[in-house]
């Protein structure tokens, strides 16, 4: 019994261990842009079934209730936690945030596609509209040199003045993606997201068209980790933890008293 509790305690330790990591990341990124907060999901392991409510005994007659001993408990997953992050406002004409559902999309150097909420875009020395790690936004758009007064509208119209023009012309037109399970998007760093058979097949459209968010020029999505929420999360976490080995270290006392008595 005691070998068997102290594989409990294991399990214990270890799945406060991985909740402990994703508190520590996502603290680690609050002050990333647009970033989403993860979640550990516990859940209890596999049971021993010593006695089955019902069955019949030594006496012929039936026990009223079961012996049922828990093994543990493992981490089943983790959730990102898709909670609209604050709007920051910049004044960059070339920052820009997603206000309600949606990603911006970004060509990866494998030709694949990747679904990113942060908006902190820049133009590469192409005059293309590109992501912080130099990735092109899809559909791709070109700026024109020596273009000023860039404005994207809430459905993703873009428009500068051109050099010789005193009016402002479409130059292209940003479309976002949404997803029927976004939360299973698979997070590939660098703020990026790909498609997973889970997330379902990527629908794009105009912003602010069936469902999807519209855009705010000169605005960035925060993230949305709560500092007090993950510090409270943090304590808890630690509590469990030292509770966990304190049972350990009992099982322990237990055994050498065990093994002095015999």
């Amino acid at each position: 019994m005691s070998s068997s509790a102290l594989q409990v305690a294991r399990t214990g330790l270890e799945a406060q261990d991985t909740r402990m990591r994703v508190i520590a990341n996502n603290l680690a990124n609050v002050a990333t842009t647009a970033y989403k907060r993860d979640r550990a999901n516990f859940s209890t392991l596999a049971y021993q079934d010593l006695r089955v409510a019902g069955q019949q005994s030594s006496n012929q007659s039936t026990f009223a209730t079961g012996l049922n001993l828990g093994t543990g408990v493992g981490v089943q997953s983790t959730t990102r936690i898709d909670e609209q992050g604050t709007m920051s406002s910049t004044g960059n004409a070339l920052d820009l945030a997603v206000s309600g559902a949606g990603y911006f999309q970004v060509l990866l150097p494998t030709g694949n596609l990747a679904y990113s909420r942060a908006g902190n875009f820049s133009l590469s020395a192409e005059g293309q509209l590109v992501n912080s790690s130099g990735y092109v936004v899809q559909p791709a758009i070109t700026i024109p040199t020596g273009a000023t007064s860039i404005t994207v509208s809430d459905d993703g119209t873009v428009s500068a003045i051109l050099p010789g023009s005193g009016v402002a012309t479409q130059v292209g037109q940003l479309t976002i993606a949404s997803f029927p399970n976004p939360t299973a998007l698979q997070a590939l760093g660098d703020n990026l997201y790909q498609e997973t058979g889970a997330s379902g097949v990527a629908q794009i459209g105009q912003p602010g068209t069936a469902g999807r968010g519209s855009l705010k020029q000169g605005y960035l999505e925060q993230s949305n980790v709560n500092i007090v929420t993950e510090l409270v999360d943090m304590i808890e976490c630690q509590r469990a933890y030292e509770i966990n080995s304190k049972m350990i270290s009992s099982v322990d006392e237990m055994l050498k008293n065990a093994n002095q008595t015999l």
